[in-house]
């Protein structure tokens, strides 16, 4: 591509006709999406350690009730919340769709002897296993998915519980979606950065679907030295809390609690709530 396609680009696609999401699982852009992640200046990525360590405090506390528990962390990353959980005598698998990100949890995983595995995998594709006493889906990811695909994960992890066991979501609130979706375009230059480690230009522009209340980004990367350009496109899907409920009593939950943030109290700055469910017993 290059760009004269920028001209002469369509209007904004339908939600997730231009692709499910930014490439993660490609080598280069998941080595450089690792720096983000483990970047203490930000938290675009992951959030900062303090947070983190403060997420994992309530996630220990409150939903496990400080007892040792089996923990499924899908889209774990590099493993920021499995390693901290199994440091407090959890056991932990993580899967992900980023290579570098799973080396690094594996990495980290071998030389702490932390009770962690990680499997490379698409959350859509992967295997869960069984037994576990909580499945975690947290940072938004539920909203990157097609309304079918996150339909059948949360069945997968309902059937991946023990009798009983807990899910912790942690979405992107409909609001947030919404005034993401209608923000104006944008631009920025960068030396390097996640989508080049060469100069480049970022241009990012967003559309709103009203009707199926999904919102799309689409980042265009321009390639300062040679002008070739990149396309890259991602969807998320914005639910009310009465969807909320109704997704996860037809993938077979119950006991559905809602939260502010993932420390339990006080509004999250990131558009971000948490939700906590039980599996039915019959």
């Amino acid at each position: 591509m290059n760009l004269l396609d920028i001209v002469r680009r369509a209007a904004m696609p339908e939600p997730w006709t231009e692709g499910d999401r930014i490439p993660w699982d490609e080598p280069g852009f998941s080595a450089r999406m690792l720096k983000e992640h483990l970047s203490q200046a930000h938290d675009a990525a992951s959030r900062r350690f303090e947070t983190i360590d403060r997420q994992v405090l309530w996630i220990h506390t409150h939903v496990l009730g400080a007892r040792p528990a089996r923990i499924l962390d899908l889209g774990c990353g590099p493993g920021l919340y499995a390693s901290r959980l199994a440091r407090l005598g959890h056991t932990c698998v993580g899967i992900d769709f980023g290579p570098a990100s799973v080396a690094y949890a594996r990495d980290v995983a071998e030389r702490e002897g932390l009770a962690c595995t990680y499997q490379l995998a698409d959350l859509r594709e992967a295997d869960f296993g069984k037994g576990f006493g909580l499945v975690m889906l947290i940072y938004g990811e539920m909203n990157v998915f097609r309304p079918a695909d996150i339909e059948s994960i949360l069945a997968k992890a309902a059937a991946a519980l023990a009798p009983g066991g807990m899910l912790l979501l942690e979405p992107q609130s409909y609001e947030h979606v919404e005034r993401e979706a209608t923000t104006g375009p944008s631009w920025y230059a960068a030396t390097s950065g996640l989508f080049s480690d060469r100069p480049h230009i970022v241009l990012t522009e967003n559309s709103w679907d009203a009707e199926r209340a999904a919102g799309t980004t689409r980042h265009i990367v321009v390639d300062a030295g040679s002008g070739d350009v990149a396309w890259h496109a991602m969807s998320n899907q914005a639910y009310t809390t009465g969807r909320f409920r109704e997704l996860l009593t037809s993938c077979g939950f119950g006991d559905i609690a809602f939260y502010p943030s993932l420390t339990g109290v006080g509004l999250s700055d990131d558009g971000l709530l948490a939700i906590v469910a039980r599996t039915q017993v019959h």
